[in-house]
């Protein structure tokens, strides 16, 4: 029994400091048990040195509280320090926000002026986005068609995301939070060419031909569907 016991708590020592493993088998408050004897009798870290900790749980589903009170007995020691706490059981609801935030969503429609068009993935949009229009994704922003009006992609702050469109005379280009308007004094170019936007090294929005897309963004392309 003690034999088992000893297991609910492994610490291993990594170039990136502690890993706690803990048995997703017994109760928490074994686990609390065992762990703040384990933190007593084995020292880390000192004035010299801050240890970052990180803590894995397994299959089991740790409640906000339950997080506080595993970060507060591990940062008893002062020289410790708890960099992530990570689960393989999350909520429905948190699982299904992944899910959207990951697939691409595709919409046949002309989005007119006053119109919003949100996704929280990437979105595919099959048609014109006229003048006063909006479209905004959590991902990129693919269209097939006429871009006149606003797009908006990687709105949580993915400066990766991308905007492709057939035609693109955008109002207003954004990507996460860095934003180009219109260009009135743009070159004319090539009619039927279909072009792309991202931000550079030096967060700067750049049109190209979208023929440049699969160097500038290998990982584009999602064919595996993610849950």
């Amino acid at each position: 029994m003690n034999k088992q016991k000893d297991q609910n708590v492994t610490i291993k020592g990594t170039k990136d400091g502690l890993t706690l493993h803990l048995n997703d088998t017994c109760s928490f408050e074994d686990i609390l048990t065992e762990l703040q004897t384990k933190l007593l009798t084995n020292k880390h870290g000192d004035d010299k040195q801050i240890v970052t900790v990180y803590v894995k749980v397994g299959n089991r589903f740790v409640t906000t509280e339950q997080e506080i009170e595993l970060k507060a007995l591990i940062e008893k020691n002062k020289y410790l320090v708890v960099k992530q706490i990570d689960s393989n059981v999350i909520l429905k609801q948190d699982a299904l926000r992944v899910k959207e935030e990951n697939e691409l969503v595709s919409v046949t429609k002309v989005v007119r002026s006053g119109q919003v068009l949100h996704v929280e993935g990437d979105l595919l949009l099959i048609g014109d986005v006229n003048p006063g229009g909006t479209i905004v994704a959590g991902g990129n922003l693919f269209i097939l068609g006429a871009l006149q009006g606003i797009a908006h992609a990687g709105y949580r702050g993915d400066k990766r995301a991308v905007i492709a469109a057939s035609l693109m005379k955008p109002s207003q280009l954004r990507i996460a939070d860095i934003i180009t308007r219109s260009e009135e004094e743009r070159n004319e170019k090539e009619e039927n060419v279909m072009e792309c936007a991202y931000l550079n090294d030096d967060n700067q929005m750049v049109i190209e031909r979208v023929q440049t897309l699969p160097h500038l963004r290998p990982n584009l392309t999602r064919l595996e569907r993610r849950i």
